[in-house]
């Protein structure tokens, strides 16, 4: 009988999932729009493995035929909150700042900026300065964060207590997201076979392992900028800056004006800031795609971190900068260029990144 409850249990179960899944396609189909809740209970049927990969690829391919709504947004990311593996932070002292420096991506190719200001951000000496959880993953690139810092000798697959150590020690640690996202499984085959960014773009910096509150959170489409920056005081935020560059970067750029998107007690505010203004050099986009591949990528972050002067120093320490002001080590982006340039100039930068590979393949 208990089996047969069980089975009979399991049927009732998978014949809900799929009329939900079905009454949502209806929706979408008719040009309608989801409700917080009803996104929330979309994205949970999903990641329960409660709709098949044709559903599952017709709910992404409508929602990025017209872009989420804030409540399809937020709902959607609270559910990937919620099927998190987290990081501890409970190891880490009263007051502490986390911060995550994770983009959209979906931009031009540069380098890996945001990746290089982790750890640059991490190297600050200031009150309030910044605990950075750099969640990150692979990209079709072959040099997203996750390549390059493995690269580098840092253990991509650390165990969260693990990564918790090295916040607490080293002040930044790597959050993979292939290994703290499990439940992503089940739209992995789906969102790989449509070819373009989905919904998982956007909800991927929303959803900080370590449950950062504060971020610096780059976007490839400036339409997408005022929804994140909504997003992200919806659920909580202290505080945020939501860059898109006029170059297309999802980074505050060199390259010319930066749109950026405020979010601090409750409020959203945009504003521009031009490189010129905070005493950097504007320079052309040529001028940080020297990558080239993922040996290139590697060599072009250690140069910077042992001091290298350039463009692609520069850009990377304005990033930086937008770090040290989201944790509110300082109150403005200049403040925030002199304390970073002093992370690096004092080799407290290149040492986070030997911290960082040492104490990854530690056992916790």
């Amino acid at each position: 009988m208990r089996v047969g409850g069980a089975l009979f249990a399991s049927s009732t179960i998978s014949v809900r999932y799929a009329q939900c899944v079905q009454e949502i396609l209806r929706q979408l189909v008719a040009g309608q729009t989801l409700s917080e809740s009803e996104a929330e209970r979309a994205l949970e049927t999903i990641l329960t493995g409660g709709a098949n990969e044709t559903q599952i690829g017709a709910f992404l391919a409508f929602l990025a035929s017209r872009g989420p709504t804030a409540d399809e947004l937020i709902g959607s990311a609270r559910v990937m909150r919620r099927h998190v593996t987290g990081v501890p932070t409970d190891v880490l002292p009263s007051g502490a700042r986390v911060i995550d420096t994770c983009g959209t991506g979906g931009a031009p190719k540069t380098f890996n900026i945001s990746t290089a200001a982790a750890l640059i951000a991490a190297a600050i000496e200031a009150p309030n300065a910044p605990v950075v959880a750099k969640h990150g993953g692979r990209s079709r690139s072959g040099r997203g964060s996750a390549e390059v810092l493995e690269k580098l000798g840092v253990n991509i697959d650390a165990s969260p207590e693990t990564q918790a150590r090295c916040l607490r020690e080293a002040r930044v640690c790597f959050s993979f997201a292939i290994q703290h996202h499990p439940a992503m499984k089940h739209a992995a085959g789906p969102r790989k076979s449509l070819g373009f960014p989905t919904i998982f773009n956007l909800l991927g910096p929303l959803t900080n392992p370590a449950g950062a509150r504060r971020q610096l959170l780059g976007v490839y489409d400036a339409g997408y900028a005022q929804l994140m920056a909504d997003a992200l005081n919806e659920l909580g935020c202290e505080r945020a800056m939501v860059a898109h560059g006029a170059d297309g970067l999802d980074e505050l750029t060199t390259t010319g004006p930066t749109q950026v998107w405020d979010v601090q007690g409750g409020r959203v505010k945009k504003r521009t800031v031009d490189p010129e203004s905070l005493g950097l050099v504007r320079v052309s986009l040529a001028d940080i795609q020297q990558a080239g591949d993922l040996d290139g990528a590697a060599r072009l972050i250690r140069s910077i971190l042992d001091g290298e002067a350039g463009p692609p120093r520069e850009i990377a320490v304005l990033n930086a900068a937008g770090a040290a002001v989201v944790a509110g080590a300082c109150d403005d982006l200049r403040g925030g260029i002199e304390l970073s340039k002093r992370a690096i100039d004092s080799g407290a930068a290149a040492h986070r990144l030997e911290q960082l590979a040492q104490l990854s393949h530690e056992d916790s």
